[in-house]
This record gives structure tokens, sequence and C-alpha cells, in this order.
């Protein structure tokens, strides 16, 4: 994803404009993003797999949720100079939550690791986050929110120093099934035309008040000015099943590539519980 929209950037426009847009994919594409895109797409989501539901911590409360996932089938070439390969990775974040008000939750993603074939044991960086949503999302039949991220990027997990994510929330909970829309937009601070287009979807069937099972999508579609060909996207599906408890909240999926633009198979674990019992409001 980087590497073609880095190439994008500095690529001459006269040069793109006067080819066809059929050539000016299989040109690009092929022959400089193809080899790249798998370790890429994969690299970009496998520090957090997970679809927002516009829940937020309560005011006062401390959450804390750590994301894993393991890539036994991905990619085995490098998306650019030293990077993290994406083939037999391990890598998760620990999520820190606070929330603010009823309205607002505060986020710090760190420390940021990996664990890979080429380069063992790294810290590849943090994130700062700023979620808005609707107070009690999860009891609306109709829900909405925005979550924003600021990024800090080691050098071997992506070749920006500085990234940030743009995630709207749409979602719907129709009793027993839930429907939640995340038309997300990832940027590298090169211009609206580069903005990255990745939404992510997710559909689920709640068995009781502790059980879920689900569907989740994952894409990666490329630059607004100009999408990748439709096999050198990235997506994956991933079936999920959730627990819910007082004590802790589980997911659990494994999510398979539909493009030669996509990691093979993905394993994501996600746990989560508050740590303290927060404030009272009304």
């Amino acid at each position: 994803m980087v590497v073609c929209l880095d190439f994008h950037a500095m690529s001459p426009l006269p040069v793109i404009t006067l080819m066809s847009p059929r050539t000016v994919w299989r040109v690009l594409a092929l022959a400089l993003c193809a080899p790249l895109l798998a370790a890429t797409v994969a690299r970009a989501q496998t520090d957090e797999i997970q679809v927002y539901d516009g829940a937020l911590a309560a005011p006062g409360v401390v959450n804390l949720t750590l994301h894993d996932n393991f890539t036994p089938e991905g990619a085995k070439i490098p998306a650019f100079p030293d990077a993290v390969l994406s083939n037999h990775s391990f890598n998760g974040v620990a999520e820190w939550a606070y929330g603010v008000t009823r309205w607002f939750e505060a986020g710090l993603y760190m420390p940021l690791y990996s664990v890979s074939s080429n380069h063992g044991e790294t810290f590849n960086g943090f994130k700062l986050r700023a979620l808005f949503a609707v107070p009690h999302a999860d009891a609306r039949r109709f829900f909405y929110g925005a979550n924003f991220e600021f990024s800090v990027n080691n050098r071997d997990w992506d070749p920006r120093r500085f990234t940030s994510e743009v995630r709207p929330i749409v979602g719907w909970h129709l009793h027993p099934v839930d429907i939640i829309i995340n038309p997300i937009l990832d940027t590298s601070y090169d211009g609206f035309r580069n903005l990255d287009f990745a939404p992510s979807m997710r559909v689920a069937y709640n068995l009781n008040d502790a059980w879920a099972l689900a569907a989740e999508d994952y894409s990666d579609f490329g630059p607004l000015h100009g999408f990748y060909a439709a096999g050198d996207q990235a997506h994956q599906l991933y079936a999920v099943v959730d627990h819910s408890s007082p004590l802790l909240d589980v997911e659990a999926g494994i999510g398979f590539g539909l493009t030669h633009g996509s990691d093979g198979m993905t394993l994501k674990l996600i746990l989560s519980r508050d740590l303290n019992h927060g404030r009272h409001t009304r």
C-alpha cells in the first residue's frame, strides 16, 4: 500500500494521464506493487483487527484490550526494504482506553510489537486515538461515531514516520442481528488524493447476551485517486466468535484472504476488561 502510494506521489502526472486506466494499473500494480501488496496490506492490519461498534468506556473507567494476531500463511516478500515480514509473524498491541465523557473516549496503543522471521522481537511504535460516539450505542437501534488515530511508526513497520486514520462508525442493532460499517480512510499526510480507502464491516448474530457469531470483512481498495485493480486489492474474510462475561470479553477469529493482495490466513485474539469502576453519571 505505502510503496504504491509513494510511487504514485513521486510519478510525473503527465506520464500517468497519457496511459489508459487499464495500462496504468498493469504497469504500476503488476510490475511494481503486486509482489508487495500482500505484505503491505497485511502489515497495516495485523496490529489491530477489529470493527468498531461505537462502544465507549464509561466516564472514569480505564479499559485494557490486548490485540494479538498470528499469520501462519502470509507474504514472504517485504513490502519495502527491511520491512517486517507478514509470513509467520506474531503481532500485537496493548490498547489503553479512558472514558472521558459519555460520548468521548481517549486511547493509547502501546507497546505495539512484532515477532517476525526476519527481525525477531521488535517494537513498532505507538498510536494515540480519540473515539467519539453517540452515548449508549449498544442500547440503540441505530448508532454512529468516529474514531481518529495518530501513529508514530518504527522504520521497519511503516516507511512513513507519521500516519493517521479516520474511521467513521455506522451501525444497526436489529436484534438479534448487528450490522456495522467502518468506511476507513488512512493517510500518510501526502495529499487528499492519496487517502487510502480501507473499509471494514461486521455482520453478527447474537445467540444470547454472552455469545455471538460474526462474519467480518477487511479490505483495502487503494488511494482515492485510483483504486487498485480488483485482483490486487486486499480482501480478507473472518469467521469470529465473541464471548462476554463480567471477568473478561473475548473475541477470536480466523481470516482467509480472497485475493493475492491479501494474507492467506490470519488468526486473531482480542481480550478486554475494565480495570476499575469509574464514576457515576446520569
